[in-house]
């Protein structure tokens, strides 16, 4: 984890440098000096980035994250980097899709390409709110796609997403499982007024067998009366 000694010193562009390349981090050092301007944290064992994970390098122009682990950003993980961060690269990594709300509406000129990413319906509804440069979103390039059939693996979601309504597939699904859902309520509530009318006439019908016996009970019952006074 995480103490991060890499090599800090003055970049060619001016500001602090921190390399913490190649160092097997497995999470982002912290206590970072608040005046790097480039972070180097590539070839490390990265496997998600937490929230408020850059919290406090408000000078920050470039970040690079390439070559890790990465398969989550989570909800504001980049909060902080928007007005200055200049270039961020999370090439190599394992990334199926993007959270709008891990990159804190960050404008940056973004390397996306070699990650797994899952062309589907929540990828076709994150891409209209992200922010990043446009030139930056045609990297992603679908790995697979949801659904399968789509035709998209090996293309450029942006292209894809002009062809293709990846979310009519959920939509359609979701009116069917509201369809089966209805019809089973609808069959219970039938099954339950079955039931209850079928006991109910059955309580009926035993409670009119039992009223048609009561007047040969009383027949009986003046009958024996009968003989007893006779006796």
């Amino acid at each position: 984890g995480g103490g991060g000694g890499g090599g800090g010193g003055a970049g060619g562009g001016g500001g602090l440098v921190v390399r913490c390349s190649n160092m097997l981090l497995s999470e982002v050092p912290r206590n970072l000096p608040n005046t790097t301007h480039r972070l180097f944290l590539d070839y490390n064992q990265l496997v998600s980035i937490p929230a408020d994970a850059f919290l406090g390098l408000f000078l920050l122009v470039e970040l690079d994250l390439s070559h890790n682990k990465l398969a989550l950003l989570e909800p504001g993980s980049l909060v902080g980097l928007g007005p200055t961060l200049q270039n961020l690269d999370l090439s190599s990594n394992q990334l199926a899709t993007l959270d709008p709300e891990a990159l804190g509406g960050l404008q940056a000129k973004t390397n996306l390409t070699n990650n797994p990413w899952l062309c589907d319906c929540d990828l076709q509804e994150a891409m209209p709110k992200l922010d990043l440069e446009p030139a930056s979103l045609a990297d992603v390039v679908c790995h697979s796609s949801v659904p399968e059939d789509a035709g998209a693996t090996g293309k450029s979601f942006v292209m894809v997403a002009q062809e293709l309504d990846l979310c009519a597939g959920f939509k359609r699904t979701t009116d069917v499982a509201m369809l089966v859902t209805m019809f089973g309520w609808f069959a219970m509530v039938i099954s339950y007024l079955f039931y209850y009318v079928r006991g109910n006439t059955e309580d009926a019908r035993r409670h009119l067998e039992y009223l048609k016996s009561l007047p040969n009970k009383q027949a009986n019952t003046e009958e024996s009366s009968t003989m007893s006074t006779m006796v």
